[in-house]
C-alpha cells in the first residue's frame, strides 16, 4: 500500500474536525513529532554537517566539557548527594553526554561515582542513535512521565525552540489566532478567535499590551504555551536542585518588540532558512524564539528560584572557555597539521562564544533552582574577568 503523503494525512485530519480547522500549535506539533512523519521522530540526521542545522556540540567537545564544569559546582552546591541526578531532555545525538561523562571520569571522579544520567529522548530514532553512541554504566533512558524524585539538574540545549507554538495576531484592534485549514488538500492559513484563554493571560504574565497603540494591525507573533506546561511537569519531578535552560531567545521585551512584527518562527531545511512552514512537511525543522520571561515569570509560579539569565558566551567564559583560548597554542606541536588543527580549534571555540546577532554565545542561558536557598552562587553565572 502506497503510503499517505504527510498533507494528505493532515488535511484528513482537519476535514475530520467541528470547524475543519485546527490550530497552528496542532500543525507544529504533527509535522514535527507524527510518528509516521514527523521531522524529529523519523530522521536521524537532522544535526550536524550533514543535516540542517549545527549546533554548539557539533563545534567540539568543550561545550560539553565546560556543562560538565558547571554540574560539578552544582554538585557541590547541592552537598554532594548520591545519587546526583543529570538529566538531559533532548539529547540529539549523544554529543553533550558523551563529552560530559568522558570529562567527568577524567577530572571529577567523584562526582562522576555518584553519577546518574538519565536522558529523556521523544524520538526513537535517536534514542537508537544515542544507545549506540553512548555505552557507559551510567546512562540510563526513561520518559518524563516516569522521572521522579530528582536531586541534581535537568538541563537542555535547543529544546524549548522546538515545542509547537501558537501563532497570534492583531486583526481589527482584537487579538486573533492563526488557524490551518485546508481545501483540495492544499494547507491554509485562516484567523478565528482564540483557542485557549491563556492566551491572553500569558501577555499578562509577561508584560505586554499588544491591544496598544504600539502595534501595529496585522502584527504576529508566537505564544509558546507547551513551555509554560513543561516548566510545570519539571518542577513536579524535582525535588532538589537546578533547571538549565539553553535557548535562542530573548527577553519579552524584545521578543515583542513592535518592529518584529512577522514572529520568530522560522524554517530550517539543508542549512538554509526560510519563512514558509507549509513546504517540506516532515524533512524541514520549525522553530521559534524563547521568551525568557515567560520561563522565568510562570517558573517562580511553579516553584523556581531564577539564579540568574545570561548568554552562552558569558556562561562559557566563566566556565573556563578564556582559559582554553588562551592555552591553544602551548598544546600544539609543530608541523603543518598541528598548524591546522590550531586554526580549527581556535575557529570552534571562538564561535561557541561569537557575540554577533546570530551568533551562538548570545544564545540564552537560564538557570533556576528549586529548594535551594536563592543566594547559591554559580561559577557559571559569575562575570568572567577581562583581559
Amino acid at each position: 500500500m502506497r503510503k499517505l503523503s504527510p498533507v494528505t494525512v493532515i488535511a484528513a485530519d482537519i476535514y475530520a474536525t467541528t470547524y475543519q480547522r485546527i490550530t497552528f500549535a496542532s500543525y507544529m506539533q504533527r509535522v514535527l513529532y507524527h510518528s509516521d512523519y514527523g521531522y524529529y521522530t523519523t530522521k536521524s540526521s537532522i544535526l550536524g554537517p550533514d543535516g540542517d542545522f549545527i549546533t554548539s556540540p557539533h563545534l567540539s567537545c568543550d561545550f560539553g566539557e565546560l556543562l560538565a564544569v558547571q554540574f560539578v559546582d552544582m554538585w557541590h552546591a547541592l552537598g554532594q548527594p548520591n545519587p546526583f541526578h543529570l538529566v538531559e531532555m533532548g539529547a540529539g545525538q549523544g554529543l553533550i553526554a558523551a563529552d560530559v561523562l568522558t570529562y567527568l571520569q577524567h577530572y571529577s571522579p567523584h562526582c562522576y561515582a555518584a553519577l546518574s544520567y538519565i536522558i529523556i529522548e521523544k524520538s526513537p530514532v535517536l534514542r537508537a542513535l544515542q544507545q549506540e553512541r553512548l555505552t557507559y554504566e551510567k546512562i540510563s533512558w526513561t520518559t518524563l512521565d516516569a522521572l521522579t524524585s530528582i536531586k541534581g539538574c535537568v538541563f537542555s540545549n535547543e529544546l524549548v525552540d522546538a515545542f509547537p507554538v501558537h501563532i497570534v495576531e492583531k486583526h481589527n484592534n482584537q487579538l486573533q489566532e492563526v488557524y490551518v485549514t485546508a481545501k483540495d488538500d492544499t494547507l491554509q492559513e485562516i484567523l478565528g478567535p482564540l483557542s485557549d484563554e491563556r492566551l491572553i493571560q500569558y501577555f499578562d504574565l509577561v508584560g505586554i499590551d499588544l491591544l496598544g497603540d504600539t502595534y501595529p494591525d496585522g502584527y504576529r507573533t508566537e505564544v509558546n504555551l507547551a513551555a509554560l506546561d513543561w516548566l510545570e511537569i519539571i518542577a513536579s519531578r524535582i525535588d532538589r536542585g537546578f533547571l538549565l535552560t539553553i535557548d535562542y531567545g530573548h527577553t519579552a521585551q524584545r521578543y515583542y518588540s513592535p518592529a518584529r512584527h512577522k514572529g520568530t518562527l522560522k524554517c530550517y531545511h539543508q542549512h538554509r532558512h526560510h519563512d514558509d512552514p507549509y513546504t517540506n512537511l516532515g524533512q524541514q525543522d520549525l522553530t521559534a524564539h524563547v521568551d525568557f520571561t515567560a520561563l522565568e515569570r510562570h517558573g517562580e509560579k511553579v516553584g523556581f528560584t531564577t539564579l540568574g539569565f545570561t548568554q552562552q558566551g558569558l556562561l562559557l567564559m566563566s566556565l573556563g572557555l578564556g582559559e582554553r583560548v588562551a592555552n591553544l597554542t602551548q598544546t600544539i606541536s609543530p608541523g603543518p597539521d598541528s598548524f591546522n588543527q590550531l586554526i580549527q580549534r581556535r575557529q570552534a571555540l571562538h564561535q561557541l562564544m561569537d557575540m554577533s546577532p546570530m551568533g551562538l554565545g548570545t544564545f540564552g542561558v537560564l538557570i533556576q533552582s528549586k529548594g535551594l536557598e536563592s543566594t547559591v552562587g554559580l561559577k557559571g553565572l559569575r562575570v568572567p574577568p577581562l583581559d
